[in-house]
């Protein structure tokens, strides 16, 4: 009897204490909101208090957590791992294929050098210059660059840049150049297309985009596609490379160049042996000239003793 009333009077102090303990509860909060008001400094001293004891608590318990997300972050980090290894492995035999294929090109290469007497490109020489200045606009894109004819610079010499291909060296002075860039109205570069060795003109339009021009007929050409010098008409040596094609729309093939003329600070310039070859040109071209003009004097001084013997004959006439 006796341990039944005990049982009975502690379910009424549970029950009890269930009903009220949401006001209990919400006074126990008022009266430490008037407590930390009336006294912070006791408030402050409790507050560190329970921290201190609580912190072993709460260390004990994260501790359980900080392991498993340690294990799943090495588990995520193993499973990365693997992948990685696998790619890598792909990639180093793909690599050690290519290093054969090469050894076997250069050797074929060597032997069809040595069969046809091969003479190879001149060794090519740069120098960085400082750009001074975009003296393009609307009408022109051009650029004036640090060094003339004092730093060597001669005119046709290449200009590129860590991108690609830039221009050429259009005018010389004894401290400044004058640097044509390939999306001027005037450019015209020998271009081929990377994966199909396809030939064209890339002509510069005063625009971002140069076109492609003279392309065969026939030819397939796609958005992506590496655009890099040719060779051809001896102004630049071949496999500069110059951009992709940007789009193909009715024929109007446009071509993105690598080089970005708004982030132009410092370009190289390269003399790949060509000034013979320009020279050359232009001594012909000069020449030529002066061939013609001779030739329209002699025929202006044919026509003019025609003109004076006409009416000479004329006369005699009966």
């Amino acid at each position: 009897m006796k341990g039944s009333a005990v049982n009975g009077r502690w379910q009424s102090a549970k029950l009890l204490l269930q009903r009220f303990a949401f006001v209990m509860l919400v006074g126990a909060a008022f009266a430490l909101m008037l407590l930390g008001k009336a006294d912070t400094i006791v408030v402050e001293r409790m507050r560190t208090v329970v921290v201190d004891a609580m912190a072993p608590v709460i260390r004990a318990l994260s501790q359980p957590a900080g392991a498993i997300a340690e294990i799943s972050d090495n588990v995520r980090d193993l499973a990365n791992l693997r992948a990685e290894n696998a790619r890598l492995r792909e990639d180093n035999e793909q690599l050690l294929r290519w290093r054969d294929m090469a050894r076997k090109l250069e050797a074929e290469n060597a032997q069809f050098q040595s069969l046809l007497d091969y003479v190879p490109p001149p060794q090519a020489h740069s120098f960085a210059i400082r750009v001074m200045g975009d003296t393009g606009g609307a009408f022109a894109h051009s650029l004036l660059v640090a060094a003339g004819s004092e730093g060597k610079v001669m005119k046709g010499m290449a200009v590129v840049s860590g991108d690609g291909l830039v221009g050429r060296v259009a005018q010389v002075g004894h401290r400044a150049s004058r640097v044509v860039l390939i999306t001027d109205i005037t450019s015209r570069v020998p271009v081929v297309i990377e994966n199909t060795r396809t030939r064209a003109i890339l002509a510069g339009n005063n625009t971002e985009k140069p076109r492609l021009i003279y392309l065969p007929a026939g030819a397939r050409v796609s958005p992506g596609d590496r655009v890099v010098t040719s060779g051809h008409a001896g102004a630049f040596p071949a496999g500069i490379p110059v951009g992709v094609v940007s789009s193909v729309d009715d024929q109007v093939i446009r071509v993105q160049p690598f080089m970005d003329r708004d982030r132009l600070e410092i370009v190289r310039v390269v003399d790949y042996g060509l000034s013979g070859i320009l020279g050359s040109l232009d001594e012909e071209g000069r020449a030529a000239q002066a061939e013609a003009l001779k030739a329209a004097r002699e025929r202006g001084k044919a026509q003019r003793l025609k003109d004076a013997q006409q009416p000479a004959a004329d006369a005699t006439e009966p």
